[in-house]
């Protein structure tokens, strides 16, 4: 299971990347792992305003369909087109071409409330128990 140092993670199974106010979100390589092969991928459109902790999309794998929760409050600028017609990439490589959006970050604050690596091991490690 990867999980990349310097990103950040949800307790949702999300993870960011800052450059300055621009997060990069994805799902992480448990949460794609768990999911199994995704067949669809649902996004939000480029200038939606997005809430931390609640659903921006959808992810339909063939075991189930789940929601994509927003780890942190902004304004999507851009989304990654190539997933509407190549979904898997999201199972190939979460961390680099998988990922879903990039959103304009309204409060950094909400970067305090996510994982690093480390305390995100320690969840999935504590959700086996």
């Amino acid at each position: 299971m990867e999980i990349p140092q310097g990103l950040k993670y949800s307790k949702e199974h999300e993870w960011v990347a800052t450059e300055d106010v621009v997060a990069t979100v994805g799902i992480t390589d448990h949460a794609q792992d768990q999911l199994g092969e995704i067949v669809y991928i649902e996004l939000p459109a480029v200038g939606d305003k997005i809430s931390k902790d609640d659903p921006f999309g959808v992810v339909e794998s063939v075991k189930a369909v789940s929601d994509i929760y927003a780890p942190v409050t902004g304004t999507v600028i851009e989304i990654n087109e190539d997933l509407r017609e190549s979904p898997e990439t999201v199972n190939e490589d979460p961390y680099g071409d998988g990922w879903l959006i990039k959103v304009k970050i309204t409060d950094l604050s909400d970067l305090e409330d996510l994982m690093d690596a480390d305390e995100y091991t320690e969840l999935l490690a504590r959700e086996k128990e």
